[in-house]
């Protein structure tokens, strides 16, 4: 399939795939903010978050923990993956789940999430561990409204292969389905499923721009500011849906 051709979605999907880091949660004071310091206490430098966006640009590193890895050892830092693994997950947990894992917020409210629930099966494919979601979808409440749940753990290869997608469609017509995620790997796995893929970025500049065209290029059908404009966006008519939802 041509990278620049846009898989078109029918008008009322019977199911809805959410990746979780920037779409259903803001991660940015929890996973990100645990990046730049995992960065910083291997490398003594300090590292922006305008440069963690850079390497979230590029396929291969939905997992932080990569990310993390190959970032510090870009700065000159001779340590291996499984010494800044454990060095970001003190840094992620902290003692008794007071680490950065605490500034984590659910971002699509209850009340729309329980509608979309009744219109559609609502299903996850995350980079996450099982510890990792299990700790947010049961302090937010909100397991139940998930049909499916795929984590990183349960696939043979992580994003951008697109097992975890194809594992819940379970031979379902793709068209019938979308996903919504926030970065690249999460585009190209959409599009090697053949499912529409919906794009959700926050902020604004120069650096939502790029990625935006990026994940455009990838086949994204529209992008939205943030997933509370999701409900509305599949309510909406085909044709009004390549639009983004700004706020």
């Amino acid at each position: 399939m041509s990278p620049n051709k846009t898989i078109q979605k029918k008008p009322h999907p019977e199911l809805v795939i959410f990746d979780v880091d920037g779409v259903l949660v803001d991660v940015r004071g929890s996973f990100h903010s645990t990046t730049l310091e995992t960065v910083n206490f291997f490398t003594g430098k300090r590292v922006t978050r305008e440069q963690l966006q850079g390497w979230k640009n590029r396929s291969g590193f939905n997992d932080d923990w990569k990310l993390s890895t190959a970032w510090v050892q870009s700065l000159g830092g001779k340590y291996e993956y499984d010494e800044v693994k454990r060095k970001f997950v003190e840094i992620y947990w902290g003692k008794n789940g007071e680490g950065n894992v605490a500034r984590e917020k659910w971002l699509l409210p209850i009340a729309s999430l329980r509608r979309m629930s009744q219109k559609a099966e609502l299903s996850i494919f995350t980079g996450r561990t099982h510890q990792e979601l299990d700790y947010t979808l049961d302090r937010c409440e909100t397991r139940s409204f998930f049909r499916q749940v795929v984590t990183v753990e349960n696939v043979a290869r992580p994003k951008p292969d697109p097992e975890g997608l194809i594992r819940i469609l379970k031979g379902r017509d793709p068209a019938t389905a979308v996903y919504v995620g926030d970065n690249v790997d999460d585009a190209l796995a959409s599009q090697a499923a053949g499912i529409p893929f919906v794009g959700i970025l926050f902020g604004r500049g120069e650096s939502r721009r790029k990625r935006g065209a990026l994940l455009r290029k990838l086949g994204a059908s529209s992008i939205l500011d943030s997933v509370t404009y999701l409900e509305r966006w599949l309510k909406a008519p085909s044709g009004a849906k390549k639009h983004s939802k700004r706020r």
